[in-house]
């Protein structure tokens, strides 16, 4: 029997010392650093497991592998795969899970004290000499918050939320989760209490953050992509400093930057944006330089920990795939388990 193909289409999205141990059965392994998506279907092509993290797969790069049967994502989110396609070749789709709980709090806090404290700003000032012009023992250019009594509001209220509303509470924020997007409380069956109206909540935080998943629009809802924007700028009455470490797309861009030259946000800590990397021209790229912007490359996930937690991850749900036992299926046989 010949032993089944694994290719590995994007292994440079791990960083170099993540150890990534062999699947305990035979087979043969292909591992590419990057893949372009004209070269997808020629590399699936006779692979049985594929594994991906941002390279996308379609339905076209499908039907040029009739013998995959799994594609592990090297991540949470699946967006870049048709699911749809896959469901319907029998191909099952599995996903990483909960490994990132501790790192991405973690870095949305460090954006938040860095942006309520003019951390970046005032570094940059002492290294351009400001501190010996100032003449005295400090000097008062920037803004300096502290959090203890602001309000934080979470949208999103999966593990990631959950575990940023823990963090906010021990540091003695005001923590309320926002409800869906155009329900009412009253609406939201199951909710009860322990959320508060999205526009109230826009209207009343000090700091907002975001940890949702970004789904578009279609027959079953507006999905999420947007879903701030001019409208939702304009009731920020508290001028609240806006977090994102989810994903890009959950905020119009354009509309952030309006946002920023009018006042509207206090600041913005952005870990993600629509294209990655953005061009020069991006909007983030023309807020990047403003002393209350912090622009990180998409690395509140990469904590040394949560990658290797990844990886390991990875490799179980292969494993356990090919002993019958799949795990974390989200699309084809299987789904749900």
């Amino acid at each position: 029997m010949t032993s089944p193909r694994l290719v590995f289409l994007d292994r440079g999205t791990l960083s170099p010392g993540t150890r990534l141990r062999r699947p305990a059965f035979d087979h043969d392994v292909v591992v590419h650093d990057r893949t372009a998506p004209d070269q997808v279907a020629g590399r699936i092509a006779g692979a049985s497991i594929v594994i991906t993290n941002k390279v996308r797969i379609g339905a076209d790069a499908l039907d040029a592998a009739p013998g995959l049967r799994l594609i592990a994502v090297a991540a949470t989110g699946t967006d870049v795969i048709d699911l749809a396609a896959c469901t319907a070749r029998g191909i099952t789709v599995c996903n990483i899970r909960d490994y990132a709980r501790h790192t991405v709090p973690e870095h949305t806090f460090a954006l938040i004290f860095a942006l309520r404290r003019s951390l970046l700003a005032y570094a940059d000032a002492v290294r351009a000499g400001r501190w010996q012009a100032a003449g005295q023992f400090c000097f008062f250019d920037h803004p300096i918050r502290d959090l203890v009594g602001s309000r934080l509001g979470i949208i999103g209220d999966g593990a990631l939320g959950r575990a940023v509303g823990r963090i906010g509470a021990a540091l003695g924020l005001d923590v309320v989760f926002a409800a869906h997007k155009g329900r009412s409380v009253a609406g939201a069956q199951g909710m009860g209490p322990l959320y508060t109206d999205f526009d109230r909540v826009l209207e009343t935080a000090d700091i907002l953050t975001l940890h949702a998943p970004l789904i578009e629009p279609g027959p079953h809802g507006p999905g999420t992509r947007h879903m701030i924007g001019r409208p939702e700028f304009a009731r920020m009455a508290r001028r609240p400093l806006l977090i994102n470490t989810a994903r890009g797309g959950l905020v119009d861009e354009t509309a952030l930057v309006e946002a920023l030259e009018a006042g509207q946000i206090s600041g913005a800590g952005f870990d993600v944006a629509t294209a990655e990397p953005p061009a020069p021209d991006h909007p983030l790229m023309r807020i990047a330089g403003r002393p209350d912007v912090i622009i990180t490359p998409h690395i509140a996930w990469a904590a040394e920990e949560a990658i290797q937690t990844l990886a390991d991850q990875l490799i179980d749900l292969i494993e356990a795939f090919m002993a019958g036992r799949p795990r974390n299926v989200v699309a084809g046989p299987g789904a749900g388990s």
